[in-house]
């Protein structure tokens, strides 16, 4: 359960901040559809602005990387941060923007295998190796 309430359209119809914010997302994505995400978020119209303008540069605006290995990243790690809405809400991202199921599975395989891994050489604390530093 939210902990804020999620705004209405009628709510967000009401003021011109997040109207446009709402606004917005609908034009870029192409849909009606404003998520929860977002509605949580316009109960601080600044904090929705700023977000939803840095969320359009970093996975919209063009880059080397391609739309569908961004949201393949934010899956990784939306599940190391334990972010249940954000892995439903990327991986529904990903298959709109292609991943198969295999792709799917293979990253899952990646996320487990880097959290063991990672894990095993916290654990024991193992130093970094000279050839891998940058510089």
């Amino acid at each position: 359960m939210t902990t804020v309430p999620l705004w209405t359209d009628a709510q967000a119809e009401a003021d011109p901040r997040v109207k446009a914010v709402f606004d917005d997302i609908r034009a870029t994505r192409r849909s009606d559809f404003v998520n929860n995400f977002w509605r949580a978020l316009a109960n601080q119209p600044a904090v929705l602005e700023r977000t939803w303008a840095s969320l359009k540069e970093v996975m919209v605006a063009p880059g080397a990387l391609d739309p569908l290995t961004r949201e393949l990243v934010y899956i990784a790690v939306s599940v190391a941060n334990g972010c249940s809405y954000c892995v439903h809400s990327h991986t529904a991202a990903a298959r709109a923007k292609g991943m198969s199921e295999a792709q799917h599975a293979d990253l899952l395989s990646v996320i487990a295998m880097a959290s063991q891994t990672n894990a095993l050489a916290t654990a024991l604390q193992v130093p970094v190796d000279p050839v891998f530093a940058v510089g």
